[in-house]
C-alpha cells in the first residue's frame, strides 16, 4: 500500500505510446524526477510491480526493468519479501526542493579560465543560423541529389567487416586508405604536390582550425583574418587566444598592404583564396605571392581554408594557395561537409613536411581520432570514382540553381536587391541600398521562413558593404523562386514603411 500522496502521484504519470522514446524510459524518467524532487520520502514503499503495471497499463516486466534500473542508480532499494523502497540515503543526500513562496535562488556565473572567458565574450552572436534546406540557407549542399544508394551500399559493406576495424581504436592520424586517397585527389584535382603522411584526419574543419591555433599560437599573438570572414574559423582561433587583426578584402582577396600596415608582425594568416567567405571573390595570383612573401618575412604560417573550392562553374577551379607555396608555409584545410554532407564531421589538415612530426605526436597523444568505418566509406567513395562523379554532377546542379536565383532576382528584385553572380561555391551575396538595414531585412525574412544573413554578421570590424549572404546550393529551383518572391515582399514592405514615415515626418 502506498502512503501519502504516492498513489495519486504515480497515477499522474503520463505514458505516450506514440513517442519514439520507449515506455520504459518514460516511466524511469518520471519516477526518478518524483524521487529527486521530494514526491516520495526516503524509506517510503512503492507499490508492487504488478499493481503499478495494472494502474499504468504497462507490462509487469517493463515496471520490473525500471525498478531494477533505479535500484542500480541507488535511488531505490529492493528488500526481499518486503518490496521496493525509496533509498534511505536520500534522507540526508537529496537537495531540498525550493518552496513555492521562497525567493529565487541566486546562482553565481560559472568561473571560466581567463582565456575562455575572454573568448566567450568575443564569439559574437550566440544565435545559430537555421541549418535546414530552405531558401536561402548557407553552407548546405544538395541533400536531395546525394547518391544515397551508393552510400548505403558502402555503409552496409563496412558494417559487415572485421569488428576490430569497426569497433576498435583507429589510427589517430587517420585511416591510411583515406590519407592515400586524399593525397591522390589533391594532386590530380587541386594541383597540390603532397604525400599521404602530410595529411591528418580530423572531426571537421573547425577542429582543424583549433588544432592549428593551439599548436602554433601563443595567447595574444596576432593573426591576420579576412574581414568579413568565416565565422567558424574565427571562433576556433579566438578560443586559442588569438588576437585577430581584421584585414579588409576586395575583388582580389585579402589586402596584404593593409594587413602589413595594421600588423607587420603576425604569427598566422587565415584566408579563403578560392572563394572568399562570404564575399565570393578569388584571390589574385599577385595577392597570393604578396601574402606568401609577407609570411616568409614574418616567420608566419598561412591557413588556407578550401571549404568549397571543388565547385567552380567556369572551366577548371582556381589553383589553391598551397599549390604555389614553395617554402612550406601554407597549412591546407579541407572538409567533406560541403562536398558530401556535414553530418560526417570529417575534415583534414595537410601540413608542410616540417610540421609532420609535431602533428603526428599531437594526434597520437591527444586527439581521439575519427571513426574508422566512416573514413573507410569515404576512402572507397573516392577510390571507386564516386566522389569525382558526384563533384562533377554537383557543379552542374549548383550552376543551374545559381542561374535560377539570378533569373528570379532579375525578374522580381530589380531595384530592390542586387544579387551578384559568382564563379562557384554554394552561396553568393546580394547588395542592398545604403538606406536599407541588412539586419532588419534578415529579421523580417526569418519571420517568413526565409534565411538571409547580413554581411555584418561575418565582420570583425565594420565593413562598407551593405548586403545579404544567400545560399542556393541546398535549395531546389522551385524553393529558390518562392524564396525570391518572399524576399521581394519583405523588401517592398520595408520600402513602404519607410515611405510612410517620411510622409508623417513632413
Amino acid at each position: 500500500m502506498v502512503k501519502r500522496a504516492g498513489g495519486s502521484l504515480l497515477l499522474s504519470i503520463q505514458i505516450n505510446r506514440e513517442a519514439q522514446q520507449p515506455v520504459s524510459t518514460q516511466l524511469c524518467i518520471a519516477l526518478r524526477e518524483m524521487i529527486l524532487t521530494g514526491g516520495f520520502l526516503a524509506g517510503e514503499r512503492l507499490p508492487a510491480s504488478r499493481t503499478l503495471a495494472r494502474d499504468l497499463g504497462l507490462s509487469r516486466n517493463t515496471v520490473i526493468e525500471v525498478f531494477d534500473r533505479l535500484v542500480a542508480e541507488g535511488l531505490l532499494e529492493s528488500r526481499t519479501g518486503a518490496g521496493t523502497f525509496v533509498s534511505a540515503v536520500l534522507n540526508v543526500s537529496r537537495p531540498k526542493p525550493q518552496q513555492p513562496d521562497a525567493p529565487p535562488l541566486v546562482h553565481s556565473a560559472p568561473k571560466l579560465s581567463g582565456m575562455m572567458a575572454q573568448a566567450v565574450s568575443r564569439f559574437g552572436d550566440r544565435k545559430r543560423l537555421p541549418h535546414m534546406a530552405r531558401a536561402f540557407t548557407t553552407a548546405l549542399p544538395a541533400f536531395d541529389v546525394f547518391p544515397m544508394a551508393q552510400w548505403a551500399r558502402l555503409s552496409a559493406k563496412y558494417l559487415r567487416g572485421a569488428r576490430d576495424d569497426i569497433l576498435g581504436y583507429g589510427d589517430p592520424d587517420g585511416l591510411p586508405q583515406l590519407r592515400r586517397a586524399l593525397a591522390s585527389h589533391l594532386r590530380v584535382n587541386r594541383g597540390i604536390a603532397c604525400e599521404a603522411e602530410q595529411i591528418f584526419i580530423v572531426g571537421g574543419a573547425q577542429q582543424a582550425f583549433h588544432l592549428i591555433g593551439s599548436t602554433l599560437l601563443n595567447p595574444g599573438e596576432n593573426v591576420w583574418f579576412e574581414n568579413p570572414g568565416a565565422i567558424g574559423a574565427r571562433n576556433s582561433l579566438i578560443a586559442c587566444g588569438a588576437n585577430l587583426v581584421p584585414v579588409p578584402v576586395d575583388a582580389e582577396g585579402l589586402r596584404v598592404d593593409e594587413a602589413l600596415r595594421l600588423s607587420p608582425q603576425f604569427r598566422l594568416a587565415f584566408v579563403t583564396p578560392s572563394h572568399q567567405q562570404p564575399m565570393g571573390n578569388v584571390m589574385s595570383l599577385e595577392r597570393r605571392f604578396a601574402l606568401l612573401n609577407a609570411a616568409e618575412r614574418a616567420g608566419a604560417w598561412v591557413i588556407e581554408d578550401d571549404y568549397d573550392g571543388e565547385f567552380f562553374f567556369t572551366g577548371r577551379p582556381p589553383p589553391t594557395l598551397k599549390s604555389v607555396d614553395t617554402n612550406g608555409q601554407v597549412i591546407y584545410v579541407g572538409t567533406f561537409s560541403k562536398s558530401l554532407f556535414p553530418a560526417l564531421r570529417l575534415g583534414y589538415v595537410l601540413v608542410p613536411p616540417t610540421l609532420v612530426d609535431t602533428f603526428g605526436t599531437i594526434m597520437s597523444k591527444f586527439l581521439p581520432g575519427v571513426p574508422s568505418h566512416t573514413q573507410a566509406m569515404v576512402a572507397e567513395f573516392i577510390d571507386e570514382g564516386y566522389f569525382a562523379s558526384h563533384v562533377r554532377r554537383m557543379r552542374l546542379i549548383y550552376r543551374e540553381r545559381h542561374d535560377v536565383l539570378l533569373a528570379a532576382a532579375h525578374q522580381r528584385l530589380t531595384g530592390l536587391l542586387d544579387v551578384q553572380p559568382t564563379h562557384g561555391g554554394l552561396h553568393t551575396i546580394a547588395l542592398l541600398p545604403a538606406s536599407m538595414s541588412e539586419t532588419a531585412i534578415s529579421r523580417d525574412a526569418e519571420q517568413r521562413q526565409v534565411t538571409v544573413s547580413p554581411i555584418s554578421r561575418f565582420a570583425l570590424a565594420p565593413v562598407a558593404v551593405n548586403g545579404l549572404v544567400m545560399g542556393y546550393a541546398g535549395v531546389s529551383p522551385k524553393l529558390i523562386t518562392a524564396g525570391v518572391e518572399v524576399l521581394a515582399q519583405v523588401l517592398e514592405a520595408r520600402l513602404s514603411l519607410a515611405g510612410k514615415r517620411k510622409t508623417q515626418a513632413r
